[in-house]
């Protein structure tokens, strides 16, 4: 680094440390290595800092002081980002703007079913605090338990809920941003109608911190279900999934709240390295569907309801064989089987992964078609299937053969085998990332699938925001 490049950096270092606290601007090597790397251990960058502010005076202030001395920042919630999109380069030249301290709930307002959060409120923590309201705050995923909601706003995260709930833009209502000049922009209404201009909410929900930083959110409540009722059914096919999709809005509407897939070598996998979760079919199954219905009458309703609806399926020959969870217990073992996919593939080995979302009409060809192609590119390459059939995203992820180097097929097919999903996903007029965003994984890739036009103005907003390109630099779009 220059001496130019030394005198700004310690400039802007201690008018941070002025700012927010010195001890609240992490430049030890041990201290700031957490926020470096992000969860899947594929990126790892350096920072001048990792800044700490603890409200959003402290952001704006910071913001400003990068914008002044020219200093790119990369906001990060929780880091568990699956795309690399709150993951610094390797310059060193870039500060960590953390927003874990801003971790109030401002306010909950069960009439107006909303809840006003700071950005770095843990998901698991707006659920807890509505559910003591007696509402529900239906967002959930799998690291719940550690990612934040102005991360999850940052990325528009799905879920298990977007059957029923929609994904996280569909849950918010208002945002407070500090914009890449360091000015705080209140939107902070809880309103359903706002037909006041262009919506400036959604413009920054699902842009990773390119164009400003999300520090607070109004967000959407709804009345707590009087019951939950799950099942699993077993099928012979994705397309046989679909049918049984249709037959369930049928029957429940609403109601139906969860619609997972899970291909049979999931379950294998699940088995493999989590004996103690209990598959509870005899027999193996081409596909298995986790669906939970939420009902806001009565678990009686609910069963009766999950009876005719299984009765139908298994007269129609669409579902093979089913099972209702008797118990609170058992729902969650269910669940169980579900989110333990991707950390028995994390036992399983190294794999190639793939947030894609195609029309659900499509998804049975989509799967029969790239199954197909993959086996004949790479033979012996085995197929993680699973997602959330309701809503069109499946993770279709793939494992190197049996008793193969997972290192070696990584660097051997990683490109190949991208290439084939990719192509089949535009065909089917798809996406190549349903929930998880861009960040600097998917970056190329956008730019090769998404036509000139739709890039052109991409550039152009983010010009338009921050001219400067300080904010995020190097995600989302170049």
């Amino acid at each position: 680094m220059s001496q130019a490049n030394l005198d700004t950096s310690s400039a802007f270092l201690d008018a941070c440390a002025a700012a927010i606290g010195a001890q609240h601007v992490l430049t030890n090597t041990h201290d700031a290595a957490p926020y470096l790397a992000d969860w899947r251990r594929r990126y790892r960058g350096a920072a001048r800092a990792v800044l700490c502010p603890a409200d959003t005076s402290e952001v704006a202030a910071l913001v400003r002081l990068a914008h002044a001395h020219r200093i790119a920042l990369v906001p990060q919630g929780g880091n568990t980002g699956l795309a690399g999109g709150a993951t610094p380069d390797a310059s060193g030249q870039q500060a960590v703007l953390s927003l874990r301290r801003l971790n109030r709930v401002r306010d909950i307002d069960p009439h107006n079913n909303t809840i006003t959060v700071e950005a770095g409120v843990i998901l698991a923590e707006v659920q807890a605090h509505a559910d003591e309201a007696g509402r529900l705050f239906p967002l959930s995923l799998a690291s719940e338990g550690s990612c934040t909601i102005g991360g999850n706003l940052s990325t528009n995260a799905g879920g298990t809920g977007v059957l029923r709930y929609g994904n996280t833009r569909e849950l918010c209502l208002g945002l407070e941003v500090v914009t890449p000049d360091g000015e705080i922009w209140d939107g902070l209404r809880g309103l359903r109608k706002d037909n006041t201009g262009y919506d400036l909410r959604d413009l920054y929900i699902g842009a990773e911190g390119t164009l400003g930083v999300i520090t607070a959110a109004v967000m959407k409540l709804h009345p707590l279900p009087a019951a939950r009722v799950t099942a699993l059914a077993a099928l012979g096919s994705a397309h046989a999934a679909l049918d049984f999709l249709a037959l369930a809005q049928r029957y429940a509407g609403p109601l139906l709240t969860g619609f997972e897939l899970m291909s049979d070598f999931c379950m294998q996998l699940v088995g493999r390295h989590f004996p103690q979760l209990r598959y509870p079919f005899e027999q193996r199954h081409a596909q298995v569907v986790l669906l939970e219905l939420s009902d806001n009458e009565s678990e009686a309703h609910a069963r009766t309801l999950f009876e005719r609806l299984m009765e139908a399926a298994l007269e129609q020959g669409v579902v093979e064989d089913a099972v209702v969870a008797e118990s609170l217990a058992q729902s969650q073992a269910f669940w169980n089987l579900r989110e333990h996919i991707p950390l028995a593939q994390a036992q399983e080995g190294l794999n190639v992964k793939h947030d894609i979302g195609v029309p659900i009409s499509r998804i049975g060809q989509f799967i029969e078609e790239t199954d197909a192609d993959i086996a004949r590119a790479v033979p012996g390459a085995r197929m993680v299937t699973f997602g959330h059939l309701g809503d069109g995203n499946l993770h279709y992820n793939v494992q190197a053969p049996e008793g193969g180097d997972p290192k070696r097929f990584l660097a051997d097919n990683e490109k190949t085998l991208n290439r084939i999903v990719y192509d089949n996903v535009a065909r089917h007029r798809g996406t190549i990332s349903a929930e998880h965003g861009l960040g600097q994984l998917k970056l190329d890739e956008a730019a090769h699938y998404k036509s000139p036009v739709e890039l052109k103005l991409m550039r152009a907003l983010k010009t338009a925001l921050d001219p400067l390109n300080l904010m995020n630099p190097g995600k989302v779009v170049r």
